[in-house]
């Protein structure tokens, strides 16, 4: 039970971390290219340019970082002082660029004033609280950013020290290889360039102009670990990591500035396992070939190595074999450490579930590559539509299917329930893209579907056919056809059901993010009585294991599964949003926040679920002037 709270909190740790650093890749590649490009040993050396390097490494991307941290706790309010308080870090350490320092600032700040403003809540008169709100955000944020100049400013000087004096010893004793236990995190800490000027460099120039060269300078050069991590996120990531990744190798391995693949380390902290184990075997390899340079290679590049190498003996085959086999090593590990964390223990307890949450979503594209494995048996009794929580998706993916089922004349059970409670009888499972894996793990068995829009997926009809073991097109047809009549005998929700009432529908709002919009439908649940407040947060959780997103223009964001017992009843509100707002690439114009309790909520999410399957009811309702009239067309379904 420890260790599964332990793993627990080294994913949210590592998750977290990622949501810092990710949003701000862009200005990290934006700093490498400048860097590659201008700085005195790079491609075009231009000292006007580069002096662009210091001011963003040093003030530019600490402060993005504690800025994006603090929103993170506490929306722009905490990314203010977040920013502030990591100012004082920053100006607290000047010669080492404060990265962690920001990770810790940042969010530290932001809770400091989340904190302050629950204790004022409610307490602030009638037009103070704009007063207030600048004062203690001024207040506060200068409080914290004296307090990171004094005490974390002068901490992580201290680290970088011992690390220092750390590699000096092993490099002493003659233990080259263990310098990566100590070199690797440095670098990922952005102290890379204290141990490879301060300690490595000197020592190394000394070895050349004993013995010609020294393979100290490539202890800590070699892109080799680096280039490994970005090839595993090249064909195991997911998300911007994944998309990002050649452009950073490109940058690292060419470009020689290591620094853009740290952020990648530091999104996954298991990763550091892979280029420490990297580096040591590039290490031993150049131990084991002789290899070494004759002068520091700056930037880390290939180029900049091969530029050094000494020409005589077998130095470029020990220096290319040293890159070679850090990369290789390190990729295999790294490979691992992302296809691992998505997959999942059968017997798990409660916390190993939340775990399983965060390590089940996947690309778009591995869902893709994996969908539809197995064998479907010839006579299908049971299929079972399974989301992470069962109280959304997954019914509305059921209600449509069921009458399809029917229509058809098949006699198949179509039920939906949550992917930590799949029957063990489930013949076909189907499941949004990103969940596909997960439900794979726990029922490997069975024949799996990923669709990726549950109100008009392809999907469903190919499962009829392959049902009724194929059908031509006159009698799908005539399916359609029945299917029509089927939707006609749904019957009307009651006008007085308190599932959807007239005030929790809101009608032309505008959002600038998908996190926004839910937390306002999840607010509207809370006032309305159905749900806890906490349960808002978990609509957020669900939103970033896979989107909620359902196809034609609508979506249906919802609390996980543990989030259950936050539901005090079943309820629904509505959310127009007519210029739409960005649900991971697709437009969602019609938000349903949804609050289940013991299925009371599944006879009108069936009916949600048929006027949305077809595009043209959903525009219709998009285009609706007043509440009433959007209820009245839920309503006349």
């Amino acid at each position: 039970m420890a260790q599964s709270n332990a793993k627990v909190a080294i994913q949210k740790f590592g998750n977290f971390l990622s949501s810092m650093v990710m949003p701000n890749i862009g200005a990290f590649i934006a700093w490498g290219l400048i860097t590659a490009l201008f700085i005195p040993t790079g491609f075009i050396p231009n000292e006007s340019l580069a002096s662009l390097v210091d001011p963003m490494v040093t003030y530019l991307l600490p402060l993005l970082i504690g800025y994006t941290g603090g929103k993170l706790i506490h929306d722009q309010r905490g990314g203010v002082v977040g920013a502030i308080a990591t100012m004082g870090v920053i100006v607290g350490a000047p010669d080492t660029p404060m990265f962690l320092g920001a990770m810790v600032m940042g969010p530290l700040g932001a809770f400091v004033i989340k904190k302050f403003d629950q204790v004022i809540e409610g307490k602030v008169r009638a037009g103070f609280e704009m007063l207030v709100n600048n004062f203690s955000s001024g207040i506060l944020g200068g409080a914290l950013a004296i307090l990171a100049f004094l005490g974390v400013g002068p901490a992580v000087d201290a680290f970088t020290e011992i690390l220092v004096a750390g590699v000096d010893w092993l490099v002493m004793a003659g233990l080259l290889p263990l310098t990566s236990i100590l070199i690797e995190p440095a670098k990922i800490l952005f102290l890379n360039n204290a141990v490879n000027h301060g300690v490595l460099s000197p020592i190394g120039l000394e070895q050349v102009q004993q013995g010609g060269k020294s393979l100290l300078f490539l202890l800590e050069a070699n892109p080799g670990p680096g280039l490994g991590v970005l090839l595993a996120f090249m064909l195991f990531g997911r998300g911007t990591a994944k998309l990002s990744a050649p452009g950073a190798a490109i940058i690292h391995f060419f470009g020689g500035i290591h620094e853009i693949y740290f952020p990648y380390v530091l999104m996954k902290p298991m990763l550091i396992v892979s280029v420490i184990l990297g580096g040591m075997s590039g290490v031993f390899t150049l131990v084991l070939l002789g290899g070494g340079l004759v002068a520091p290679a700056s930037p880390g590049s290939i180029i900049a190595i091969t530029a050094v190498t000494p020409p005589e003996g077998m130095a470029y085959i020990a220096n290319f074999a040293a890159v070679i086999v850090a990369a290789v090593v390190s990729f295999l590990i790294s490979a691992v450490v992302l296809k691992s964390s998505r997959k999942q223990d059968e017997d798990i307890d409660e916390a190993t579930k939340k775990m399983e949450q965060m390590k089940g979503k996947e690309s778009s594209v591995a869902g893709q590559v994996s969908a539809s494995k197995g064998t479907m048996p010839e006579d299908v009794n049971k299929i079972v539509f399974a989301c992470d929580a069962g109280m959304g998706s997954s019914a509305m993916g059921a209600s449509l299917l069921r009458k399809k089922v029917k229509a058809a004349g098949l006699d198949a059970a179509v039920t939906n329930t949550s992917i930590s409670n799949l029957p063990a009888d489930a013949e076909v499972v189907i499941t949004q893209e990103e969940l596909t894996n997960r439900a794979k793990n726990k029922l490997p068995d069975a024949y799996h579907i990923s669709v990726d829009n549950f109100l008009s997926s392809p999907e469903y009809d190919k499962l009829i056919a392959g049902m009724q073991g194929g059908i031509t097109e006159e009698q799908a047809e005539l399916v359609e056809e029945s299917e029509e009549d089927a939707v006609d005998t749904e019957p009307h929700m009651d006008e007085d059901d308190d599932l959807l009432l007239e005030e929790n529908i809101f009608i032309g709002q505008e959002f600038s993010t998908k996190e926004e919009a839910i937390r306002f439908a999840g607010e509207a649940l809370v006032k309305a009585g159905y749900v806890e407040e906490n349960y808002v947060d978990a609509m957020i959780e669900r939103e970033e294991i896979t989107s909620t997103y359902m196809g034609n223009n609508v979506a249906i964001p919802h609390g996980t599964e543990d989030a259950k017992k936050a539901v005090l009843k079943s309820g629904f509100t509505v959310v127009q949003v007519p210029d739409g707002v960005d649900f991971n690439g697709e437009q969602a114009k019609l938000i349903f926040g949804i609050a289940g309790k013991d299925g009371t909520h599944l006879e009108i999410l069936s009916g949600i679920a048929v006027i949305c399957a077809e595009q043209e009811n959903v525009d219709k309702m998009i285009e609706a002037k007043t509440a009433k009239e959007l209820k009245e067309m839920i309503n006349s379904k």
